[in-house]
């Protein structure tokens, strides 16, 4: 899909390009046969325009061609890329690229060079008007350098981010988008996500320690309620076992229950189990928590509820 859409881009760009060029054509034969328009001021037109397109085109190709040179020579050296260092990259040196085609362009075409000459003539009222403007533009460029530098994220990562659970999909010089389990993009501005706490669940390793409570009535049997959370526990298809070979000797549990609370009407049961991913977690949260209200069904296991006895105040009166 990916390269479908990289194809279906340069068709469409190489369309309007070719659409361009012949509309400039046209528009070359109507004023070189018109007398109503001076002849060295089309001349002045096509020519800025030559110089845009030609600009543009080559700061393209040059853009390209860096990048394509860059994966081969990682490819060939077999150097293990960092795709989020080497997508922030990419994009300081398209930025770079299209500046210096920026820089050209104004001094190629001497209206714009004159004009230049004069606004640096108020460069400092400039200067302050385009920092305000410039502020949050910088501001996410600079989260965006520290964030390939520091890697508090990566691409590909999973992360809890305002309350949101995703995958980092990509990170530009400007904004981290966020896939989350929805199939819903968060585009969040890079300044944004630096200043915010964020919960990374790949960072290092992704196993985790997950936990589940169940309140059982006081009538009800603890170690056989406890047997019975633990034997789920294990029997589930993701379950992980994080344990060493000299921990599995030692016979250290790889699942815990505790009793955490004494509860008005019930005792409250805490289940711990390891699992390889925090979306792997999930799922054996929702899935352990039918097995084991069915166990308890069967074997005579209560999860109790409160109880409460009505008394109406007429009944009170008559028994006066």
């Amino acid at each position: 899909m990916a390269e479908k859409e990289k194809n279906r881009k340069r068709i469409g760009w190489i369309f309007w390009t070719a659409f361009a060029l012949v509309g400039a054509a046209l528009l070359f034969i109507y004023f070189r046969s018109s007398e109503l328009v001076p002849w060295e001021g089309v001349q002045q037109v096509f020519t800025a325009l030559a110089v845009v397109f030609a600009a543009m085109v080559a700061s393209k190709i040059v853009n390209s061609f860096i990048v394509r040179r860059l994966k081969r020579i990682a490819k060939s050296k077999k150097i293990k890329v960092d795709v989020t260092r080497f997508r922030i990259a990419e994009n300081l040196v398209s930025l770079i690229i299209y500046t210096l085609a920026v820089i050209f362009i104004v001094y190629s075409i001497p209206e714009l060079k004159s004009l230049s000459f004069s606004l640096l003539a108020g460069v400092g009222f400039a200067a302050i008007v385009i920092g305000f403007a410039a502020q949050e533009v910088v501001s996410n460029l600079l989260s965006g350098v520290l964030i390939a530098i520091f890697q508090p994220f990566r691409v590909g990562d999973r992360m809890m981010f305002e309350g949101e659970f995703g995958t980092v999909e990509d990170i530009t010089l400007r904004h981290t988008v966020i896939k989350t389990w929805k199939n819903i993009r968060l585009v969040v501005p890079n300044s944004a996500i630096n200043k915010a706490t964020i919960t990374n669940y790949s960072l290092k390793e992704e196993k985790i320690l997950e936990t589940l409570e169940i309140g059982i009535s006081y009538d009800s049997d603890i170690d056989r309620a406890r047997k019975i959370m633990l034997e789920e526990a294990k029997k589930h298809p993701d379950f992980f076992d994080p344990r060493e070979k000299t921990e599995i000797s030692s016979k250290k549990d790889s699942v815990k229950v505790r009793v955490i609370e004494l509860g008005e009407y019930f005792v409250k049961l805490r289940l711990y189990f390891w699992a390889k991913d925090k979306p792997a977690a999930f799922r054996m949260s929702c899935d352990l928590l039918e097995s084991i209200k069915k166990r308890f069904d069967r074997e005579g296991i209560e999860i109790p509820f409160p109880y409460r006895t009505l008394v109406y105040k007429k009944d009170l009166e008559k028994k006066k």
